[in-house]
């Protein structure tokens, strides 16, 4: 909710017909829409480009939504404008929300390609329609599950993005997902063990009420779609660990395991060091655990020679949106 008079940013609508959305086995709707903010008294020409990747369970447009006790992004972005925080940028807000509840940004025959859809269609257009970005002037930024994805775009196109922050993104798969599969298998066995059948039920219970301990199984399940899909299962869902004894199953663990960001950042680490800014932080009592990965990875890139800037702060992983106050000038700044 708006609080003072700032110079109010527009905030407009694209829509994208996706071409390497098609063919994704869980049914996802392939015209996508994009929230562009645009800073008061510019039109977007010559601008650095930001791009949100919002965290799981939202699309980037419900940033632009309405805000009770704080401040939407535009908002944000109009007072850090306003009062010399940070320059003039735009900022693209991309719909990339699944029927499994999101998705981590990147390719995945289950829910669709969604790497290549930033890369390939989404930034593009916003590009050509507002004359902003280009090569050197792109950055990305997100929170949880839009972190990570901040964080893998960097990792994997350094090319690509020239700045990214990263807010609590997953990290130290074995930690963040060491109390879930229990809780996953407790969830299907009402469901006599079929991941189908709980899916559906859950579909047809979001007519009525969505319980926060579905969304978390339902999560968990899209990470299965997403790092180890199989094109045979219903929505592409298969589990690493056996249905009667919890037991991790080494080659489905192995296809999680790669696209952990400590294990993708031993080979790609090096290109991180092309990147104009990079952020990392996390809350000392993030309830995901990400805080040990965010420390694993800072650590690390200690050790690689990458620069970078990691900050912890007394918080957990919900409702930290007032970190972008940090992070937005950095990249901002450094795309100039």
């Amino acid at each position: 909710m708006r609080r003072e008079a700032f110079p109010r940013g527009t905030v407009s609508a694209l829509w994208l017909e996706s071409t390497v959305l098609q063919g994704n086995l869980i049914g996802e709707p392939t015209e996508r829409r994009i929230d562009v903010y645009v800073p008061a008294d510019h039109d977007g020409r010559g601008l650095p480009l930001l791009v949100d990747l919002v965290g799981f369970t939202g699309g980037g447009p419900s940033h632009t939504n309405w805000k009770n006790f704080g401040e939407n992004l535009p908002e944000r972005l109009d007072r850090l404008i306003a009062t010399g925080a940070m320059p003039p940028v735009v900022v693209a807000l991309p719909d990339c929300y699944t029927k499994l509840g999101g998705n981590q940004y990147i390719n995945s025959a289950a829910l669709g390609r969604w790497d290549d859809f930033l890369l390939s269609e989404m930034v593009p257009l916003v590009e050509r329609e507002f004359s902003c970005g280009g090569a050197g002037r792109r950055g990305c930024f997100g929170k949880s599950s839009g972190g990570y994805g901040a964080m893998v775009h960097a990792l994997l196109h350094p090319d690509f993005w020239s700045a990214a922050a990263d807010h609590s993104g997953d990290k130290a798969f074995e930690l963040l997902f060491a109390s879930d599969w229990p809780k996953v298998l407790r969830a299907i066995a009402k469901t006599e063990n079929s991941i189908q059948k709980w899916l559906e039920a859950f579909f047809a219970a979001t007519a009525v009420k969505v319980k926060d301990g579905d969304v978390h199984v339902l999560m968990d399940l899209a990470m299965c779609a997403t790092y180890d899909p199989d094109p045979d299962a219903f929505m592409g869902v298969r589990l690493p660990v056996t249905i009667d004894t919890c037991e991790i199953i080494p080659e489905r663990w192995a296809n999680f395991v790669k696209w952990d960001p400590l294990t993708l950042v031993e080979t790609h680490g090096e290109g991180l060091k092309r990147l104009k800014a990079l952020y990392l932080d996390c809350g000392d009592e993030d309830q995901y655990n990400l805080v040990y990965g965010a420390r694993r990875m800072h650590k690390r890139l200690d050790a690689l020679g990458v620069p970078h800037i990691y900050e912890e702060f007394p918080d957990n992983h919900s409702s930290v949106d007032y970190r972008m106050d940090r992070s937005l000038p950095i990249l901002a700044n450094a795309l100039l």
